[in-house]
């Protein structure tokens, strides 16, 4: 047998690299995590605070690399996914947003390929100060290496929709459009976004 290449050696990168608008780092990162941070605590208001916070962060998301494998692995895979359509339902994600700089690499390498067979749309955040930390700090954690979004159809599913439809010009001077607490009155009464 002929000798391996020392650098092929488990040092392969995943296939899955992310692109530039997947990508989320420096000034852009701190305006994405903002206003989730903003939609968070409008939506956590509206629903009241009848359950704990740990309870409702749950209903909402999947928090952690283990939670996120195990509702993406019981998603239907897109081939099969209208033959299980009489089944009772499972518990889809709208996105899964990853910590793409923790360490070691390989506690997330395989959420990409697994979020792409079930058509799942895959955010990345990088920050030298370290993403998971800052990722965490959303759910009152001291670290999260991946979150899943689950499809409720809530304030914060509308503000990921706009996040995947490429409407991020509003993340940045405009930010005031995606901040539910900041509506603005018309003369007639009515609350306009």
């Amino acid at each position: 047998m002929p000798p391996r290449n020392k650098n092929s050696q488990g040092h392969s990168k995943s296939a899955f690299l992310p692109q530039d608008q997947d990508l989320y780092e420096g000034e852009r990162l701190d305006r994405l995590l903002q206003q989730i941070q903003r939609r968070i605590e409008s939506t956590r208001l509206e629903d009241g605070k009848s359950l704990p916070e740990k309870i409702w962060f749950k209903k909402l998301f999947a928090i952690g690399v283990n939670d996120v494998t195990r509702v993406l692995e019981r998603m239907p895979p897109t081939a099969r996914a209208s033959s299980l359509a009489g089944k009772a339902a499972c518990i889809e994600l709208q996105a899964v947003v990853i910590a793409y700089d923790c360490n070691p690499r390989w506690l997330s390498k395989h959420l990409p390929s697994l979020a792409l067979s079930r058509k799942v749309p895959v955010i990345f955040l990088k920050d030298n100060k370290g993403a998971s930390l800052r990722l965490g700090q959303l759910f009152k954690l001291k670290t999260a290496i991946a979150i899943g979004v689950k499809a409720k159809g809530n304030a914060i599913n509308l503000l990921f929709e706009e996040i995947l439809s490429g409407n991020t010009m509003q993340l940045g001077v405009g930010s005031e459009c995606l901040n539910s607490s900041q509506m603005l009155t018309t003369t007639q009464g009515k609350v306009q976004r």
